[in-house]
């Protein structure tokens, strides 16, 4: 039997017979960026043999107005490969701008066989950046194939007020509607997160769930070190989660936002000690890039 399919049986076993499933959610970053390319269907799967609860992933918008996974509306130099084989340098990374190329060409560009120097552990595979609707695709039929539980998907709209109708859609409505109209289409909405930092993207997707033209999905407010007080202010509601920099969070804001019905989701937990106090200070889970690394956290 496989490493990756050992693991994620223990995993799955404790799930049930712990609950631990429902206690504290694991969600892997960009897949399982530790371990895989960033944001591919290869890291997903990593991801799902792993046994998280839930795959986080980032979105941008084509020029065909398709959605793809990319964290960056960009090539970004670190791991990007040209079409003939040349690595995308710094200086062009920029001009090699998602929202002014269409998808068949984003395509063409890989996205892991020069691996990531920041990740040492990651596996270095050709791949490529992958349009939404076919990454869901993929892991539900595998999912499916491996006879494993379903897993949510928590959906990041990489939108920044000083990038409209430069590298995103002009209007966070446009953005927002091309992307709840791939999800709704393929996932039942209590299968699903929506979480940005641009809080404008937000507060249109509870409005428009609040008019009945989007059926109900999870809210996640992302921040770096912003308070809850502060963030459900800026909001203007609660959202189901709030989601900071972990090295921010303190047992008041835990309990402040325990308090207050929402759910505390840092991010992006990497060490195994981190991770342990994230538990200890009683978060509802984590996001990390080593799903693999919560298998060694202390019970």
């Amino acid at each position: 039997m496989k490493k990756t399919a050992l693991l994620s049986l223990i995993f799955w076993g404790m799930n049930l017979v712990t609950g631990y499933a429902q206690l504290f959610e694991i969600e892997g970053h960009r897949g399982a960026r530790g371990l895989m390319p960033e944001n591919t269907i290869e890291a997903f799967k990593k991801a799902i043999d792993l046994g998280v609860n839930t795959l986080e992933l980032d979105v941008c918008i084509t020029k065909d107005n398709k959605v793809v996974v990319s964290h960056e509306p960009y090539m970004l130099s670190l791991y990007v490969t040209k079409p003939d084989g040349t690595p995308v340098t710094k200086e062009e990374e920029k001009s090699l701008n998602l929202y002014q190329m269409k998808y068949k060409a984003i395509k063409r560009y890989d996205s892991g066989i020069r691996g990531n120097a920041l990740f040492p552990e990651q596996q270095k595979i050709a791949t490529h950046k992958p349009l939404l609707k076919d990454m869901i695709k993929a892991c539900e039929a595998y999912l499916q194939e491996k006879g494993l539980p379903a897993v949510k998907y928590n959906v990041e709209i990489k939108s920044g007020v000083q990038e409209y109708g430069i590298y995103q859609p002009k209007t966070v409505e446009e953005f927002a509607d091309l992307v709840y109209k791939d999800i709704i289409k393929l996932l039942p909405p209590d299968r699903v997160i929506l979480q940005s930092f641009d809080f404008n993207i937000l507060k249109y997707w509870q409005k428009q769930t609040e008019a009945g033209k989007y059926k109900k999905i999870t809210i996640s407010a992302l921040t770096g070190n912003l308070s809850p007080e502060d963030t459900f202010k800026a909001l203007g509601f609660l959202p189901v989660y709030y989601s900071p920099h972990f090295s921010v969070l303190t047992p008041e804001r835990v309990q402040f936002c325990h308090e207050k019905g929402v759910k505390v989701m840092p991010w992006t937990v990497n060490e195994i000690a981190d991770m342990e106090k994230m538990k200890a200070l009683g978060t509802d889970g984590l996001i990390t890039d080593y799903p693999d690394r919560v298998l060694k956290m202390k019970p």
